[in-house]
This record gives C-alpha cells, structure tokens and sequence, in this order.
C-alpha cells in the first residue's frame, strides 16, 4: 500500500473515531469497548494511541521521502497533522 492511501486511511479512521465519541457522547454517556477496558492503568482509548503512533510514522516517511507523490505530499502532510491534532484534543479531552 502506499504512502498516500495510508495515510488518507488513517485520517479517515481519526474522523470515524471523532464522529462516534460525538455520537456516543451524545447519547447515554461514554461508550467503553472491551479492548479500552482492558488498556493498561493510565492509558485510556488504546486505539486512538495506535492511530497517532501510526499518522506520526506516515507523517515521517512523507517528510523524509525523496520525492512529491505525484503532488500530493504537501495535502497528505496537511491532513495528517490535522487528524494528528484532532486525536490530540479527544485525548486531552476524553
């Protein structure tokens, strides 16, 4: 896969995951997956985690790559220090 659908995947998973903490929190109160419950102490939405860890890697290879990915490296950095921020804050908030 490359780097580009990659990274358009993980943004695309950072807004699922932005649109079903607003859902949910709308609705009856916090949802708490079974995977979260079983995070260890401290670290809340595990999976939230793994998606940053892995938009800081993507955002690095797209910084250290030799070259433009057809135009659109300088759009897929843009949207991944987006989504990047956008975790930041659900974390900071949730």
């Amino acid at each position: 896969m490359n780097v580009f659908a990659r990274v358009a995947g993980l943004v695309l998973l950072g807004a699922v995951f932005l649109a079903g903490s607003t859902l949910m929190s709308a609705k009856s109160g916090p949802f708490v997956s079974p995977s979260a419950q079983a995070a260890p102490e401290g670290e809340r939405h595990p999976a939230i985690h793994r998606a940053l860890k892995e938009l800081r890697e993507a955002r690095r290879e797209l910084k250290d790559a030799a070259h433009d990915f057809h135009g659109h490296r300088e759009d897929a950095l843009k949207a991944v220090d987006a989504a990047i921020e956008q975790l930041e804050i659900c974390l900071k908030n949730g």
